[in-house]
């Protein structure tokens, strides 16, 4: 068992996780709905088609569409939050944590620039913070952070965009 000592995260991107769950803007609110219960997220990141972030849906975005009613025919840009939640990768997640509480939200994005678009790539939840706090074996968040196995944040956006155009889909899952 590896001890959490000098290799244990300490910022942001040691405990981050590579992308990050999109839609269109007309994407239906049930649908969004659904795919936050199903991948157990905080929000999706609502992109227009040259993929630039327009904003967020998350929980209580869909809560208070729910309770304004008639939201079977409400769609993604209707009721999305303008802001979306960043933090830098270099911060310590001590930081991040208190930028959370502070700033009451669950979830902050990391951007990635690159050709010329801004678009989310990553993010930190609560989740991530009580995966850490939860456990005494850092192979237990080998699956977190920068040094994890993946594809270029890049890639993975452009073949998302791809997958989209040519399926017509709505929602991007991983």
């Amino acid at each position: 068992m590896t001890n959490l000592t000098d290799n244990s995260p300490k910022l942001v991107r040691d405990l981050m996780s590579v992308g990050v769950v999109t839609c269109s803007p007309n994407t239906k609110v049930r649908t969004i709905a659904q795919a936050i219960i199903e991948k157990d997220i905080e929000g999706v990141i609502v992109l227009d088609t040259q993929g630039h972030a327009l904003g967020i849906v998350g929980q209580e975005e869909l809560v208070k569409a729910y309770t304004q009613g008639d939201y079977e025919d409400k769609v993604a840009q209707e009721v999305m939050r303008d802001e979306i939640p960043q933090i830098p990768p270099d911060i310590p997640i001590t930081a991040a944590a208190h930028l959370m509480l502070d700033q009451r939200v669950r979830v902050f994005f990391l951007t990635h620039h690159a050709g010329g678009v801004e678009y989310p790539a990553a993010l930190i939840t609560f989740k991530h913070i009580l995966r850490y706090l939860s456990t005494d074996n850092t192979e237990e968040l080998k699956d977190l952070g920068i040094k994890a196995e993946r594809k270029a944040p890049l890639d993975l956006f452009i073949e998302r965009r791809e997958q989209q155009k040519k399926q017509n889909l709505n929602i991007h899952l991983d």
